[in-house]
């Protein structure tokens, strides 16, 4: 096995009583891909700070092989005194690195260069600090939550793009369909420790339930254990005082285990506060325009939204996403064409936009709007603390500002705030912004019992494949098309990925920017990266050593006195063989994608 590029071992980690990282290890080498899975709060982010040398552990060891360098992508990226975006993407290259890298991944994500930190959104200054960790090509890149703010074309670029890099990954994702498809393992990090698995991320939900369930058997014959014990303290001693010193002393220890015992996380406890049921029709649109200047955001469309139908809207940010909400709900009148609105629709809406509250407001006032200890949920008065505990919130977090939660209880607020409003109509924009994987499995369950009608906009595809009914998308020109099913269904029927759509130069400001923010094919023209030439010209020889170990192991099966005489030896030819044709399939694959590639640049 290769040795590690970067180690941990034994660390321990305290802020206040509870430990938040109790005897942790974590080993990653050369090109593994590790997906870092835990609740929010659980302390990824800060094992990741740590295995990037950031943050001092009270205990344990940091290891990295030298010579190795380290790339880590915060949430928040710190541009300090940098002019440009290109500046401080260059400020992250070693003194050997190729500055083109640079430019061309800031090209490549949309962004120009000359941009100033100062004044970028949130989807800018994400890109250029995926730019910056990117560029020097490291050998281990440690990126926390890597997709936030990004839209989904951006998303699937990134993917592509890390799927052709030979270095190790370590993730922190909440994109459960970007961790199965770069993840080749799993670190739970759970209750201040790991636990690991090298299979990916598709399999760790099911992996996470057989543990869990292992786990409360284990403490169950714990208790009757006790119990039994107890029974035996009561009734059962007798003369023989060295054996009972003994078993006495074992109740204590069972105890003590009993006491120490961390148990999980529970999850969330997600309801809408349901109003009487809509009219069958819930929404007609027939043949809505509308267009800032000579920039078209919706040409003729219609659609009928009936009862219980659950509509996803995707798109690259600047497509006009929210302003497709905007006209369906009546909140802005088309340019032409009509929308009726069914009869007894109650609506409650999620807004994408976090910060929409008074950060200096508590939590139970943001909750309360500031009047008393109860909150109402639909017509029922529910006392705040015990609304905040089936959000996950603390009794102690009454009082904390929200200017002080992490982005997961931000979000967990405002769907406390939405979901407490009666409502038969639903419209949440970005739903799943910054919720861990069990309170979006919540999510999708309440979303499947709600008898009344979803819209949502979001960039989470496996989301989307799990709650949504049908899928409106750009086709570019302000044209927008509903497909049937979920986000995987839309693609097999419109066979391509969604795609950015410039903006012309009269479109409004905000509109501009937005779409700029998410163009790279208004790039200049597509090039090979320096690791797409490197794998053209490596690939051959590396198809040319698989087909010779797979001849190799194929000659020793051919023995067919193998298995009786050496079943060691015949098992681990069958293993090599099969691993090898894996690779194989997957670097003729990747060849071949790569020489297509080069005929089409090289054509246009």
């Amino acid at each position: 096995m290769a040795p590690p590029l970067i180690q941990l071992k034994d660390i321990s980690l305290t802020f206040g009583g509870t430990p938040l990282l109790s005897g942790v290890e974590l080993s990653v080498s050369a090109g593994e891909r590790v997906c870092l899975i835990g609740r929010n709060g659980s302390g990824k982010s800060t094992l990741l700070r740590i295995a990037a040398g950031l943050v001092e552990p009270d205990a344990g060891s940091r290891f990295v092989q030298p010579g190795a360098t380290i790339r880590y992508l915060p949430q928040e990226p710190d541009f300090g005194e940098h002019k440009t975006t290109l500046a401080y993407v260059e400020a992250g290259l070693g003194p050997g690195d190729d500055h083109y890298q640079a430019r061309y991944l800031l090209e490549q994500l949309g962004l120009s260069g000359e941009e100033d930190p100062a004044h970028v959104s949130g989807g800018e200054a994400r890109r250029a600090a995926l730019a910056r960790v990117l560029a020097p090509s490291p050998d281990i890149l440690l990126l926390d939550e890597p997709t936030n703010h990004l839209d989904l074309p951006t998303i699937e670029w990134l993917e592509g793009e890390l799927e052709s890099r030979r270095c190790a990954l370590v993730l922190i994702s909440h994109d459960r369909r970007f961790l199965t498809n770069l993840s080749r393992s799993t670190a739970w990090l759970d209750r201040g420790q790991i636990r690991q698995i090298d299979r990916g991320f598709g399999a760790f939900e099911e992996w996470r339930d057989e543990v869990l369930a292992e786990e409360e058997r284990e403490q169950h014959k714990l208790d009757r254990k006790i119990v039994n014990e107890e029974h035996w303290l009561r009734y059962g001693v007798s003369g023989r005082r060295k054996r009972n010193v003994k078993r006495l002393g074992n109740l204590h220890a069972l105890r003590d285990q009993r006491r120490d015992y961390r148990g999980a996380t529970g999850n969330a406890t997600l309801a809408a506060a349901e109003a009487e049921k809509s009219g069958r029709l819930v929404i007609e649109a027939k043949n809505i325009n509308k267009a800032f200047g000579e920039r078209r955001i919706v040409d003729s469309f219609s659609t009928r939204i009936q009862r219980g139908d659950r509509v996803g809207i995707v798109g690259p940010n600047g497509a006009g996403k929210t302003t497709l909400v905007h006209l369906l709900i009546g909140n802005d009148p088309p340019d032409s064409g009509s929308v009726r609105l069914g009869a007894n629709i109650e609506m409650a809406t999620l807004d994408q936009h976090r910060e929409s509250l008074d950060p200096k407001l508590t939590l139970a006032e943001a909750l309360t709007g500031g009047r008393g200890d109860h909150v109402m949920v639909g017509d029922k008065s529910k006392h705040v603390i015990g609304y905040m505990k089936d959000f996950l919130f603390a009794q102690e977090q009454r009082g904390t500002p929200l200017e002080a939660l992490s982005g997961g209880e931000r979000g967990r607020l405002m769907l406390a705030r939405a979901l407490a409003k009666p409502s038969n109509l639903l419209i949440l924009d970005e739903p799943t912004n910054d919720l861990d994987l069990e309170t979006l499995d919540v999510l999708e369950d309440m979303l499947g019992d709600y008898e009344g009608t979803v819209i949502l906009i979001s960039h989470d595809r496996d989301f989307l494949d799990r709650v949504v009914t049908s899928v409106v998308v750009p086709e570019g020109q302000g044209r927008w098309i509903e497909y049937a099913g979920g986000y995987s269904d839309m693609l097999t029927q419109r066979g391509a990925d969604v795609k950015r759509e410039t903006v012309k130069a009269d479109a409004p400001a905000e509109e501009k920017k937005e779409a700029r923010a998410a163009a790279p094919e208004a790039a200049p023209r597509r090039r090979l990266s320096f690791n797409e030439k490197h794998a053209l010209e490596t690939l051959p020889k590396t198809i040319d050593k698989l087909h010779a170990e797979i001849a190799k192991q194929q000659k020793l099966l051919d023995d067919p006195d193998l298995y009786s005489k050496d079943r060691k030896k015949f098992d681990a030819a069958s293993g090599a063989i099969a691993k090898a044709q894996e690779e194989l399939a997957a670097a003729e694959d990747r060849w071949l994608e790569l020489e297509v590639l080069r005929e089409e640049i090289e054509q246009a």
